[in-house]
């Protein structure tokens, strides 16, 4: 019965529908439970101490859905609570830092690797640290580009303002000559096809839930976790505020129609 419970996914808002698509891509019979906390995003903002309360917070709420691992598809949260929710709960726990930064260094070519993220993601220098950790010789040049998550958000994927305040977030890697930039954001593949025209057609973007859903597989095959389900899986989705507004953008961006979106009330998570 272990194998046949979901996998777990939390994000602040919508960012995590980024790794839930790949996810449904690479492991297709799995089923999954997703939490957005759209009533509290955005988490780049907030501080420490208050990022790891929330973080655990969505474990409790997913483990309640008794699922068998768990997926932070949320850089801030990843960079900030994954220490912690690793030792308060019994399940994996799989982040986004680790495997994106993997994946930037198996790409470059310079050694230059460009990452953009929110403030606390910047911040806590946790792609910096986890590059370095790989390879000492690669150069980091991080930049926090905070009103990309709201226009991800607001589903602003091809509007004038969006390659505006790209333009200007991005002047300053595309100086640096990085070959690669990890986006550091769950939200911001959303926003892929501007952040690729704007930095330029040579340099490789990472997506770090690409890199984190391959790693979710390979740690469900390595402790006999897969599902033998011969069906394709179910996906089931949580919010904790507007959960119209977050069902008509994941349709659109996964491509395929969600029955329905339950709204949590926010004071009754980590019960």
């Amino acid at each position: 019965m272990e194998k046949e419970k979901p996998i777990g996914v939390f994000d602040s808002g919508i960012g995590g529908l980024t790794v839930v698509k790949r996810l449904m891509s690479v492991l297709p019979k799995e089923s999954i439970v997703y939490f957005g906390d759209t009533a509290r995003v955005p988490y780049g903002s907030k501080s420490n101490e208050t990022v790891i309360e929330y973080s655990v917070q969505n474990t409790k709420f997913l483990i309640q859905k008794n699922v068998k691992a768990v997926v932070v598809a949320c850089n801030t949260a990843s960079s900030i609570a994954l220490n912690e929710l690793r030792k308060q709960f019994d399940v994996p726990v799989i982040g986004m830092i680790e495997p994106g930064a993997e994946m930037a260094v198996h790409q470059t070519k310079n050694k230059k690797i460009g990452v953009i993220g929110t403030r606390a993601t910047i911040a806590n220098k946790a792609y910096s640290k986890a590059i370095k950790e790989i390879n000492p010789d690669i150069e980091v040049f991080e930049k926090a580009c905070p009103l990309f998550v709201p226009l991800a958000e607001e589903g602003w994927t091809n509007h004038k303002a969006t390659y505006e305040i790209a333009e200007e977030y991005l002047e300053e890697l595309r100086e640096k000559e990085i070959d690669t930039l990890v986006l550091g954001c769950t939200h911001y593949p959303i926003l892929a096809d501007v952040i690729q025209d704007v930095i330029g057609k040579n340099v490789k973007l990472i997506d770090s839930g690409v890199a984190s859903s391959e790693v979710v597989r390979e740690e469900l095959r390595r402790i006999g976790l897969e599902t033998n389900s011969a069906v394709p899986g179910n996906a089931f989705f949580y919010v904790s505020d507007i959960p119209t507004t977050f069902k008509q953008v994941a349709e659109l961006f996964l491509g395929k129609e969600i029955k329905e979106v339950v709204k949590v009330d926010v004071s009754e998570l980590g019960k």
